[in-house]
């Protein structure tokens, strides 16, 4: 994680990492590869401050060097002396991030909510690379048993819930991730009862002999859920193996537009 609960870049995160190398790597996501085809690329995005962090090679070693400096024992020095070298090392990890997800300092220890941590800036708020600005809108499918033991399943525009609901009692394991009656689509095999409803991100076409049809209102493209065919142009299926559910899988849709100088990044 790039953040602790306080959102302040840690002397310990940095420790994480045994190169420069790796510590880029850890802010590239699947999505960036799949669109930028070049690893060195993305990183180098990275280290220019496009995308994720902007911390500079020099700083990066910097910081290591001072991390572990300070878990070695004290010098022996005059107290005055003592306080200035803490002070410095303290300004030298304190780099504030602006923005805080709900999943931020989360242990997260399944399949299902470390694949939603990785979507959830993406689907809030964009991502941004040199030339091209990307919403991720993802939906979820989720079949499981709800708390009367019956069997229920639909599919969930997660940009749409992360904006209308707090999501922090999900990420930090109060509460369980359920479709609900005014998803995209949600089925009680129980009760049969059946119900589909359009999102700020999507339309629902039911009227398609292999099943449901999604349409993105932003770029009219669909997305098919037929696990026997291809989600669509611009999509990605995703199945999840987890402990917490019967069956989940995710599509991710992404849609773009060109950055310009009236938009500003909107992830660090």
């Amino acid at each position: 994680k790039m953040e602790d609960d306080s959102g302040v870049f840690s002397g310990e995160t940095v420790e994480e990492f045994r190169t420069y190398e790796d510590f880029l790597d850890s802010q590239i996501k699947p999505l960036d590869l799949f669109y930028l085809e070049d690893q060195e690329l993305a990183r180098q995005l990275v280290e220019l401050g496009h995308k994720g962090s902007s911390l500079e090679r020099e700083e990066f070693e910097t910081r290591k060097a001072a991390a572990e400096a300070s878990r070695l024992p004290p010098p022996i020095c005059h107290p005055v002396t003592r306080v200035w070298q803490q002070r410095d090392i303290s300004n030298c990890l304190n780099v504030v991030f602006s923005r805080k997800l709900a999943s931020t300092g989360k242990e997260l220890k399944d399949n299902f909510l470390r694949a939603l941590a990785e979507r959830e800036e993406a689907n809030r708020n964009g991502a941004m690379t040199y030339v091209l600005l990307f919403f991720l809108q993802s939906i979820i499918f989720i079949r499981d048993r709800n708390s009367h033991g019956q069997e229920i399943s639909g599919y969930i525009d997660y940009s749409h819930r992360l904006k209308s609901e707090d999501f922090e009692p999900y990420f930090s394991g109060k509460k369980r991730l359920m479709p609900k009656p005014t998803d995209l689509s949600f089925y009680n095999w129980g009760t049969q009862v059946a119900k589909h409803n359009a999102s700020s991100n999507y339309e629902v076409i039911t009227e398609n002999p292999s099943g449901l049809l999604f349409k993105c209102k932003n770029d009219r493209k669909i997305l098919n859920v037929d696990p026997e065919a291809t989600p669509g142009d611009s999509s990605i299926r995703t199945p999840v193996q987890c402990d917490l559910y019967v069956h989940v899988v995710i599509y991710d849709h992404v849609t773009r537009k060109p950055a310009n100088s009236s938009c500003a990044p909107l992830s660090n």
